[in-house]
């Protein structure tokens, strides 16, 4: 059962995060240390460096022959579920936005499971936990990720050529326009090319496949990483998620409000984030069997707060930044009482 030392250990590790997005407000809206163009340069250190870097580290150190892949596969399966309702409401409906696809993809699908997820699941389930929620975060990094990168690279390219073609800089509007339209305004297989060599160009496509290449190596042939290596990318990766949170401590500083997007979309990713991901997880897991505490630990991750590399991406990409950086910052504030109350009514349900 989970006590009141253990939610401190949850605090103490979510509170450093909340530092450092303070330090980053303040030296743009107190202190005035950074102008506008500065700060996108510090995103795109971030985005460019330390969380490619985060990413192979936590990578490289996985067992890759010890691994619970029907759990894995609850996960692929919640995931798949999640792209196609929003393929089908971007495709089919009225009011169906491929932009806003995009979004609700992040929110409902990319969680924060190494910094708040690990010390809350070893708190609720012990050590097995952790294993679980360290090897989702390797899949996420590995898939879900490089897939959401594709798409907002994809988006990127498209408006880049349809804004040359025009020669003018399209409005929110017609960037909609142009992304709904792309397929018959750029022939697909040139547009492909781009994408291929843009992608082939940024550290995040293959820093965990690089890194799951060398803990296959390592574990197979148990070598460990020459101590020079390891030092060389500890010293940036171990800054990847407190510099994101400065990057987003920046981000809101140049806002007007704290949480930009306004209450309804703030609802609305609350929602995607707390109930429609986990609701997607439920239908995973009893896809493929899972049972017990295996079950209620692929529920409680797939309900953790939001990744905060997808916010980066966001703002990197130029799409809906603000609804994402409110999903990480008031999402966090929430997840512990939620997770809480999810925790309490898994362990009466007979699984």
């Amino acid at each position: 059962m989970i006590g009141w030392e253990d939610i401190y250990k949850v605090v103490v590790a979510m509170v450093p995060l909340y530092v450092a997005l303070m330090l980053g407000y303040g030296s743009v809206r107190w202190w005035k240390i950074f102008t506008p163009e500065q700060c996108g340069a510090i995103n795109r250190l971030v985005c460019y460096f330390t969380l490619p870097l985060f990413a192979f580290e936590f990578t490289a150190h996985v067992d890759p022959f010890n691994m619970n892949y029907r759990f894995i596969g609850a996960d692929v399966i919640s995931k798949v579920i999640i792209v196609i309702v929003l393929a089908l409401w971007a495709k089919c409906s009225s009011k169906g936005s491929y932009c806003w696809s995009i979004t609700s993809y992040s929110l409902t699908t990319l969680t924060n499971a190494l910094v708040v997820g690990v010390p809350l699941v070893k708190a609720m389930y012990g050590q097995m936990a952790v294993d679980l929620v360290v090897q989702a975060s390797v899949i996420q990094a590995i898939i879900w990720l490089t897939l959401l990168l594709f798409v907002l690279e994809f988006r990127q390219t498209g408006l880049d050529i349809s804004s040359t073609d025009s020669k003018t800089e399209p409005s929110g509007k017609d960037l909609e326009g142009s992304v709904n339209d792309m397929a018959s305004n750029t022939p697909f297989w040139p547009l492909m090319k781009v994408v291929w060599l843009k992608l082939a160009m940024n550290p995040n496509s293959y820093a965990c496949i690089i890194g799951l290449v060398w803990a296959f190596i390592s574990k197979r042939c148990h070598i460990e990483m020459p101590s020079v290596m390891e030092g060389s990318i500890l010293i940036m990766s171990r800054a990847g998620t407190g510099t994101a949170m400065f990057s987003m401590g920046i981000f809101m500083a140049l806002q007007e409000k704290v949480f930009a997007c306004g209450a309804s979309l703030t609802v609305i990713g609350m929602v995607l984030r707390f109930i429609a991901g986990p609701a997607a997880m439920a239908i995973g897991s009893i896809a493929v069997g899972l049972h017990g505490d295996v079950l209620r630990v692929a529920f409680i991750q797939a309900a953790l707060p939001q990744s905060i590399t997808s916010f980066i991406y966001a703002k990197e990409y130029g799409l809906h930044a603000e609804v994402l950086s409110t999903a990480v910052i008031f999402g966090m504030l929430v997840s512990l009482p939620i997770l809480t109350g999810y925790y309490a009514v898994l362990e009466f349900i007979p699984l």
